[in-house]
C-alpha cells in the first residue's frame, strides 16, 4: 500500500542513475480547504496502491497554515511558483533531470469555483510557470459525491448545495460513527476512510474508479472556454494519478 508524506526536501544520494531511479517524486500540494483536502490526501495515500511498482511519492501540503487571503486560486498558484523554482532547484542539485526522470518533483494546487475572481488568471499563470492544478467547480465536495452517485445537473455554482447531497447520500453520515444519523456542514468536512474507500459502489467498481468515470463523463459534455461555464466539473482524479501516481484505492 502507498504510504503518505516524508521529507520536506531533495536531497543528494550517492548511487547515480541507480540513486535517481529509487528515489520518491516530492509532490508539495496548496489546498484551498484546511481541513478536507489534507484529510483526503492523507486517506487515499495511506491506502492506495502505487501504479508502478518501486515508483513513489512522498507528499507535503505545502500551505497547512496559511490566511485565508493565501487560499485564493491566483495567490496559491502564485505561491506554488516560488516552491516549484525551488524545489526544483533542490532536484537538479540531486542529480535529478527534468524531462527524463520519472521523479521529478511536482507542485499542485486545489482549488474550486465557489465565487473567487481571478480562476482564468490562475489557470493561465499555472500553465505558463509548470504548477499543476486540480479544479473543480462548485467545489471539492462535487468529487466526494461522486464517490456515491453521478450528478449532472448544475449546481449554479453554490458549494452548500453540493454538500447538502453528498451529506444525504445513504450511508454517509455512519461513517462518522455508529448510530449517527446526520452531521452538519462543519462536521462533512472532515472525510473518513468509509467515504472514499470499499465497498465497492453500485456498479461494481470501487468508489475511486466510479467517481472517475462519472467525472470524465461530466467534464466531456463542457464546450466553454471558460472555466465559470464547467458547472459541475472536477479533475482531481487527474491529481491521484499524475500527481500522487495511485492506480486507484
Amino acid at each position: 500500500m502507498a504510504r503518505p508524506r516524508g521529507g520536506d526536501s531533495v536531497s543528494r544520494k550517492k548511487g547515480g542513475a541507480k540513486g535517481r531511479e529509487s528515489r520518491a517524486r516530492q509532490v508539495y500540494v496548496y489546498t484551498e480547504g484546511e481541513v478536507t483536502e489534507p484529510e483526503y490526501i492523507d486517506i487515499i495515500v495511506r491506502n492506495g496502491t502505487w501504479a508502478e511498482p518501486g515508483r513513489t511519492v512522498q507528499h507535503h501540503i505545502a500551505n497547512p497554515n496559511a490566511e485565508g487571503k493565501h487560499r485564493k486560486p491566483l495567490r496559491m498558484v502564485q505561491d506554488a511558483v516560488v516552491t516549484l523554482r525551488k524545489v526544483e532547484r533542490e532536484a537538479k542539485d540531486a542529480g535529478l533531470r527534468q524531462g527524463k526522470d520519472w521523479n521529478w518533483p511536482q507542485v499542485w494546487v486545489l482549488f474550486d469555483r465557489d465565487d473567487h475572481q481571478g480562476i482564468p488568471e490562475a489557470l493561465r499563470l499555472a500553465e505558463k510557470e509548470g504548477v499543476r492544478v486540480a479544479y473543480s467547480h462548485p467545489c471539492f465536495e462535487l468529487w466526494r459525491l461522486l464517490h456515491y452517485t453521478n450528478y449532472t445537473s448544475t449546481f449554479g455554482g453554490v458549494c452548500g448545495d453540493a454538500n447538502s447531497k453528498l451529506r444525504t447520500r445513504p450511508g454517509f453520515a455512519a461513517t462518522y460513527g455508529r448510530g449517527v444519523r446526520t452531521v452538519t456542514e462543519q462536521q462533512s468536512k472532515h472525510v473518513r476512510e468509509g467515504q472514499v474507500l470499499t465497498p465497492a459502489a453500485e456498479d461494481g467498481l470501487s468508489r475511486y474508479r466510479t467517481a472517475r468515470k462519472h467525472a470524465q463523463k461530466i467534464n466531456g459534455g463542457h464546450s466553454s472556454p471558460h472555466p465559470h461555464a464547467w458547472d459541475p466539473y472536477t479533475d482531481v482524479w487527474r491529481f491521484v494519478e499524475c500527481g500522487l501516481l495511485l492506480s486507484g484505492y
